[in-house]
């Protein structure tokens, strides 16, 4: 007989008021799913499954169903929808409109968040062609300077998708930085000019500790992991941008071998 499992469990929002804690630490027998930890903690705590409209859970720090197997030593994470209700402001967005910086930091603003630390990516209209963020083909030789000049951008995306990760993106930030009370992560699509934002995250905390990090992990894993893609358009021509297949943790379903 497998000895037991003891995982640590971690609650956010509504879910860490019907408990009291925010943190606990569980012994299942071997062999138990997220479903068995659900209904052990829901006879437990009574007022636990009617605390969210909907209870979402991870396991170490991704996305779980109720069917995923745990293992000794997990860190099980369970929250509600991570952008609130409709009273709310909208935490994840992709949107056609032109982004405020002001505008997304006060989603994430309250009384008791002392640090609002906001990152904004600007379209360049000019990049080095040996920075790594050129990003150009090959055949591309830029203003025989080493230079590619942008006129503007445009980016298209899996809108629905794309919130989601958002979503998914801020759950693992409060995992990793639980000082941080919210995350709104707002992307924008279409055609954007030089010098316009395309993408604002806010991260917000009681103090600054932290709220630096947070930010720089949030838009790195957006540009890893978030289906969202841009068309460079200049005097050298157009082409869509392909990051490194390496930065996203799924394997792709057809094309060229890596």
């Amino acid at each position: 007989m497998s000895d037991p499992i003891t995982v640590q469990v971690r609650l956010f929002a509504s879910l860490r008021q019907a408990v009291g804690q925010a943190t606990l630490r569980r012994t299942l027998p071997a062999g138990s799913t997220v479903g068995d930890l659900m209904r052990a903690l829901a006879e437990e705590f009574p007022a636990l499954p009617t605390a969210a409209g909907a209870i979402y859970a991870s396991v170490n720090r991704a996305y779980a169903g109720h069917q995923v197997r745990l293992q000794d030593g997990d860190e099980v994470g369970l929250f509600p929808p991570v952008s609130g209700g409709q009273a709310e402001p909208k935490l994840f967005e992709v949107t056609e409109a032109p982004l405020s910086l002001d505008d997304v930091a006060r989603r994430v603003a309250a009384p008791t968040r002392g640090a609002v630390t906001v990152f904004a990516g600007l379209v360049r209209g000019e990049t080095d062609l040996a920075s790594p963020y050129a990003a150009a083909p090959p055949a591309v030789q830029g203003d025989g300077q080493g230079r590619l000049h942008t006129d503007y951008l445009e980016y298209e995306a899996y809108p629905e998708m794309a919130e989601a990760m958002f979503a998914q993106i801020a759950a693992e930030v409060q995992a990793r930085w639980p000082q941080v009370e919210a995350v709104s992560i707002v992307h924008r699509v279409g055609r954007i000019e030089v010098g316009e934002p395309s993408v604002v995250v806010a991260v917000a905390a009681a103090h600054r500790q932290g709220t630096f990090d947070a930010c720089s992990y949030a838009i790195e894993r957006l540009k890893a992991i978030a289906p969202i893609w841009k068309k460079e358009v200049g005097r050298d021509g157009q082409w869509w941008v392909e990051g490194p297949r390496e930065a996203n943790p799924a394997s792709p379903v057809a094309g060229r071998p890596g």
